[in-house]
């Protein structure tokens, strides 16, 4: 099978094979999609390929893995992995317990699976960490390796009801010395010598990263004590992130729960995204290296999920130089003290582009404004203007609010379409909306406080 499902159908499908077939035998994953609003999102959600697999396990104790709590797995799960991608592929089965282990790197036709009552504890000993190609905020370089990570692999996944517990790593994954990396950039280094070990400057590694993979599913998993950026998928295609709960602890800064960068085809569902950051935020790339690589985020859908970021419940940028387009958030509940429900943010020194961005029954609380769209973010400056627009909010509300509406273009470059129609917010500070350069603003069936908004 190409793996190209009609989530929707699978529904009811789903839970009679659950009963009827042990879920580590089934050859295709399925997740459960409701129906969208936008018939263009119902074809990205169709049309992202969900990974398949023979029906095989490979028990990773039979390759010395021991959940005792105590043991270094890293060798022992790279066995495992390696044997299933020898034979052809499958099922990595990690059984119950708690397990030490360093970087876990998946390779092609392998569902690393870890069952209920699996503590997966990273490593404080940085060595288990190789260095690989990454982006750090944007910038290719070459870094310490995310906790799970894959490179250039295809049909691979992650699932399970198990935990992955980063805390330990603490030790060594820390630091934000990006200006290094930019100082790189502005002398023409290549990203295989922007070599951040032994530099004697420090970068932090994100939690799970598939790099230049195609066909990538996330599903079940908790992830614990983040350090960086939670779920980052990088120029990758067909990407799904299922039932994951992500932390919103505020003992680490830009936790944010999913980034997807440069990617084409991505859906996010049926999540708990917690973060003390933003809840998704949408990248491809920043400034000269951005412009290099040149590759946009694209066809994305959130749908069913519980935002718990204390940022934008779905954000664009800052780091968009590449460009993002054809965004879909769909039933998405704020809780917490999220700032925005949408946030684009880019400056003419970034540019880029965040077009064809869609809200459709988002709902909460929100710290500031529903909308906040900015093209002067961090007041930085350059010649790349950043192109905005459209943006639709439907059926949505809040309880609430400073403002519904901080949307800002540039004199030169207008927002290119706004509209909101049938939204009720509540409990709004001020009324007034601030719209500056905006063309195309809408406002059909929406109250403020229970008063018409109008243009």
């Amino acid at each position: 099978m190409d793996g190209r499902i009609n989530r929707r159908l699978l529904m009811k499908a789903t839970v009679v094979a659950a009963v009827a077939t042990p879920a580590l035998t089934r050859t295709a994953l399925a997740v459960a999609v409701p129906e969208l609003p936008w018939p263009a999102a119902n074809e990205i959600v169709r049309n992202t390929k969900l990974p398949s697999f023979p029906d095989k396990n490979f028990d990773a104790t039979a390759y010395g893995a021991k959940g005792d709590n105590k043991t270094d797995n890293t060798e022992a799960f790279k066995k495992a992995i390696a044997a299933c991608n020898a034979a052809g592929g499958g099922h990595v089965i990690v059984p119950k317990g708690t397990y030490v282990t360093g970087a876990i790197h998946l390779l092609s036709n392998v569902d690393f699976h870890l069952e209920d009552g699996v503590l997966l504890k990273f490593s404080g000993d940085a060595s288990k960490f190789p260095t690989v190609l990454t982006r750090y905020e944007g910038i290719e370089c070459m870094n310490r390796s995310p906790m799970v990570y894959a490179y250039k692999q295809t049909n691979i996944a992650l699932t399970g009801r198990g935990t992955l517990d980063a805390g330990a790593t603490g030790s060594w994954n820390k630091g934000s010395d990006r200006s290094y990396l930019e100082s790189l950039v502005a002398k023409g280094t290549p990203p295989e010598k922007r070599v951040v070990p032994g530099s004697g400057k420090n970068m932090r590694s994100t939690f799970i990263e598939p790099y230049s993979c195609d066909t990538v599913l996330i599903q079940g998993v908790t992830l614990k004590n983040p350090k960086f950026w939670q779920i980052h998928p990088t120029l990758c295609k067909n990407v799904t992130v299922d039932d994951v709960h992500t932390d919103p602890s505020t003992a680490a800064n830009n936790t944010d729960a999913c980034d997807p960068e440069s990617c084409d085809h991505v859906v996010i569902s049926n999540s708990d995204l917690g973060a003390h950051d933003d809840n998704v935020a949408i990248k491809s790339g920043r400034d000269e290296d951005g412009r290099r690589i040149n590759v946009p985020c694209q066809n994305l859908v959130v749908v069913n999920c519980r935002m718990n970021g204390n940022w934008g419940a779905i954000t664009c940028g800052s780091e968009q130089t590449g460009g993002i387009r054809n965004v879909y958030g769909y039933k998405l509940n704020c809780v917490g003290a999220t700032k925005f429900a949408l946030y684009v943010k880019s400056n003419t020194k970034r540019g880029g582009f965040s077009q064809n961005i869609n809200l459709d029954s988002v709902s909460g609380v929100f710290a500031r404004s529903f909308v906040y769209v900015t093209t002067t973010y961090n007041s930085q400056t350059g010649n790349n203007i950043p192109k905005f627009g459209p943006f639709a909010i439907s059926n949505s509300s809040c309880t609430k609010a400073s403002k519904v509406l901080d949307v800002s273009g540039l004199p030169q470059e207008h927002v290119k379409g706004l509209t909101v129609r049938d939204s009720k917010f509540t409990g709004v500070a001020s009324t007034t909306n601030t719209v500056k350069n905006v063309d195309g603003l809408k406002f059909t069936n929406v109250t403020a406080n229970g008063k018409p908004m109008t243009s």
